[in-house]
């Protein structure tokens, strides 16, 4: 699986925080269209030692699939101009939508194999990539066979969220019930963000808040900060939590900032100092109780997904 034209780095084995450093660069890259720079990071990561056998599968079926929809940049890294006349002018999700249609048309049954992969493998970025391609094919019976899916409560969260995602995509309307982790939530499909823009502004502020505090205290918080941030909203959309966060008081803001920072911290150095990060937030004594119900959310999500 793992490229073996350059022996010298074959030598390099990644550390664990290491290893998270450039996932979030690799999510950076994507969001920000920068697919040469993104298919470069995934040939160096598949010449790496050291890593579980899923990374390297995960990593070739990304790097197969942006080799596939954007060839320019595959064979010219980032650069301004392209060959393609107007083609300059599509975007990611033009890229995808005609990349699906044709492997459509070269295979009817291709929806089907998209549904079985989402259903039968794990939560990874092909599972991701499986799920974005479904957003632009046709096929008999696929919303029902998505949302019946969803319906039995087995999804993980992450999951669950992007196959809604996907179901808003395909111009489904109405509303799911769904079990999200321990509670039952009625979620309406048309209400789903797409981008991280869509979310309310309140997701953002709570960044912000980290991104100011991490900024004087220990700037790598924050890039840790955004990638953790922006899976455990998915996975609490809809729940008792996000409709909290989505009350917009200050004071919960701080609240969450300040667990999420607590999060990252401990992660990166092994140690709790929570009067420390409480006072950096302004979370006095009396917010202590909330403070501690957004940190065990924030852990129980973490723990997950290790």
């Amino acid at each position: 699986m793992k490229n073996s034209n350059s022996p010298a780095k074959d030598n390099i084995v990644l550390f664990p925080k290491t290893l998270d450093y450039y996932q979030i660069q690799l999510t950076i890259m994507l969001e920000s269209e920068r697919y040469g720079e993104a298919m470069e990071l995934l040939r160096f990561l598949l010449q790496c030692q050291g890593q579980e056998e899923h990374y390297y599968e995960e990593w070739q079926s990304l790097l197969e699939w942006l080799e596939t929809a954007f060839p320019y940049a595959a064979q010219h890294g980032d650069s301004d101009g392209s060959p393609y006349g107007h083609e300059e002018d599509l975007g990611e999700e033009d890229m995808a939508r005609i990349l699906a249609q044709s492997k459509q048309a070269d295979d009817p049954d291709y929806p089907n194999k998209l549904l079985l992969k989402i259903m039968n493998e794990p939560l990874a970025e092909g599972t991701v990539l499986a799920l974005e391609q479904l957003s632009y094919v046709q096929g008999e019976g696929v919303d029902e066979a998505l949302i019946a899916w969803l319906q039995t409560g087995k999804v993980h969260p992450l999951l669950q969220f992007r196959t809604m995602q996907t179901l808003r995509r395909r111009g489904v309307e109405g509303a799911v019930k769904l079990v999200r982790g321990l509670e039952t939530s009625v979620i309406e499909i048309d209400d789903i963000p797409l981008q991280s823009d869509d979310f309310p502004p309140q997701v953002v502020q709570v960044l912000e808040r980290v991104a100011q505090q991490a900024e004087v205290h220990e700037p790598t918080i924050y890039y840790f900060a955004q990638e953790l941030w922006g899976q455990f909203i998915m996975s609490i959309y809809g729940t008792a939590d996000y409709r909290s966060l989505m009350s917009g008081e200050d004071v919960l803001l701080d609240i969450w900032a300040g667990a999420l920072h607590q999060i990252i911290s401990e992660s990166l150095n092994g140690t709790r100092n929570e009067e420390e990060t409480r006072n950096m937030y302004g979370i006095t004594d009396t917010m202590r109780f909330q403070f501690e119900q957004a940190y065990r959310s924030l852990k129980a999500f973490v723990k997950a997904e290790l």
